[in-house]
């Protein structure tokens, strides 16, 4: 009965040793997304995203995360005036690491430096020229960015460069990849 005890003593120890080091943290913010394919010029639109992502650790974490995010792009042909404005949306995964630079998950106000990589799995398109389909899913791609912390708020800056094209099929338009600049807002419990 004592190793009983002494298991379970250890066991909701960690466990609130654990709940100290967790931070949920939903948000939303905006992104502007460019691709660079072969005869292709594009300028990146305003898209947006919403989800939240769960850190685990003090001074070192690890930050998985679930966002519903669009990305829009306007491009043109080398021959042509513009094309469209591709339109997509999907599930963001994104999974980084981090470290707080100053402060750390406990602290009033901190500065965080982090890195990862995401994979987007897309869940439809509105463009006349794109169907679901056509477009690569899932995306994958790796970032790097930074994020303040002051009381229960957070803002994070990241930049990602994708891995993946943007669409399957390359015969006519090579969209090719993407990378983008990603603004979040948000609270931390």
């Amino acid at each position: 009965m004592k190793k009983f005890l002494f298991a379970a003593s250890l066991f909701l120890a960690g466990l609130v040793g654990l709940q100290a080091q967790t931070q949920i943290k939903p948000g939303i913010g905006v992104n502007m997304t460019n691709i660079n394919g072969e005869g292709t010029d594009a300028s990146g639109q305003v898209g947006w995203q919403i989800g939240g992502s769960v850190a685990f650790g003090e001074k070192f974490y690890v930050e998985p995360g679930l966002f519903y995010q669009t990305s829009s792009v306007e491009y043109f042909t080398s021959t042509s005036s513009p094309v469209t404005d591709l339109t997509y949306s999907g599930l963001r995964i994104p999974v980084a690491v981090g470290l707080d630079v100053l402060g750390n998950a406990d602290s009033f106000a901190g500065l965080r430096v982090f890195g990862g990589a995401s994979g987007l799995i897309v869940t439809g398109t509105s463009s006349e020229f794109y169907d679901k389909d056509e477009i690569e899913s899932p995306q994958w791609g790796v970032f790097a960015g930074a994020g303040l912390d002051i009381a229960i708020f957070y803002l994070d800056l990241s930049y990602q460069w994708s891995l993946s094209n943007v669409q399957k099929d390359i015969d006519q338009i090579d969209l090719g990849k993407s990378k983008g600049i990603f603004i979040t807002a948000g609270l931390r419990f």
